[in-house]
């Protein structure tokens, strides 16, 4: 068996709730449009690309973000979201080689979003979302709160199209 066969799961885990599933959808490839408001990048019309996959006997969901400006990859990093029956939630785990970047974030179904909350390395508190879902496009808002302790301030934005369709 190599590493990929080993790696890669066909779908989730039958100890995965249905109800619980809230990533697969997301399985495929996708075509981003990029913006991040920390360093201003939008008159760039930065492009990448996401790959979702199940992932460790199906009781993960693996992904990898990529996208470059000004010929260096800004991004090219992996999620790592694993089902946690015992917090009935998903532990996520990113991590960004390229820039060094690590975050671990919990995941839940809030409403119609997926919510993510956890913190940056300086114990900044975090929360990403996928917003505007469809079967062929999301929204995906990273946020920090900020020292109000009250307002959250947009970090970056990627709007996603299908593309394996």
């Amino acid at each position: 068996m190599t590493m990929m066969e080993a790696l890669l799961a066909p779908g989730p885990a039958p100890d995965i709730p249905p109800e619980a599933d809230i990533y697969g959808w997301l399985i495929g490839s996708w075509e981003l449009e990029v913006v991040h408001y920390g360093k201003d990048i939008r008159e760039q019309h930065v492009r990448g690309e996401a790959h979702f996959g199940w992932a460790l006997q199906g009781r993960a969901v693996q992904d990898v973000w990529i996208y470059t400006v000004e010929g260096v990859h800004a991004t090219y990093g992996t999620t790592l979201r694993v089902w946690d029956a015992a917090i009935g939630a998903w532990r996520v785990t990113w991590i960004n080689p390229a820039s060094g970047k690590r975050n671990e974030l919990i995941g839940r179904r809030v409403g119609e979003e997926l919510v993510q909350l956890g913190t940056h390395p300086d114990g900044t508190l975090i929360r990403w979302r996928f917003t505007e879902m469809t079967a062929d496009s999301f929204r995906w808002l990273g946020e920090a709160l900020n020292a109000d302790g009250a307002t959250w301030r947009l970090e970056a934005e990627f709007r996603g199209r299908r593309a394996d369709r």
